[in-house]
């Protein structure tokens, strides 16, 4: 197990790791080549970004935080609380940064032709978005663009 619990902080992993990657992840940002099984179970916060294989169970239990996964398999994911989405501008963005940050990091082969092939590269990402987490973020942001509180109307989205 890496990363277990991590509440902050970076990790940056050049190669693959076995199981239990980044479970209960809750603020790190995290990086690495490749996992085994049951990675991000029971993540609640934080940004991972695996570069390579997955094990079985991908995102058990997942409610918080956002994973991004180069040629995922979909059928290696746990469904039951999380979606696959496609990437928007913005994640594009935030992913060539931390991908960058894993190359001058860890000094990655990977990372580095991911990088120079970018515009190609970032089509070959999946984004992993627990639900919930992706309801409460719109609700959030439906509330800015109408000028209220995105607290009081994600405690109502969620109660009412």
């Amino acid at each position: 197990m890496i990363g277990y619990g991590a509440t902050r902080g970076e990790l940056f992993i050049r190669g693959r790791v076995g199981e239990r990657f980044c479970v209960r992840n809750s603020g790190a940002t995290a990086v690495v080549e490749g996992v085994g099984d049951h990675a991000l179970e029971y993540m609640t916060g934080g940004v991972v970004v695996i570069l390579g294989t997955t094990g079985r169970n991908l995102g058990a239990g997942m409610s918080g935080g956002i994973a991004f996964v180069l040629d995922l398999d979909p059928g290696q994911v746990n469904p039951d609380m999380v979606d696959l989405d496609p990437l928007s501008s913005e994640d594009i963005g935030l992913l060539h940064g931390v991908i960058r940050r894993h190359e001058e990091e860890s000094e990655s082969v990977r990372a580095a032709e991911l990088l120079s092939d970018w515009p190609v590269s970032a089509r070959r990402f999946t984004k992993v978005m627990p639900k919930d987490y992706k309801r409460v973020l719109r609700l959030a942001a439906e509330a800015e663009e109408k000028g209220m509180d995105p607290i009081a109307a994600v405690m109502g989205g969620i109660s009412g």
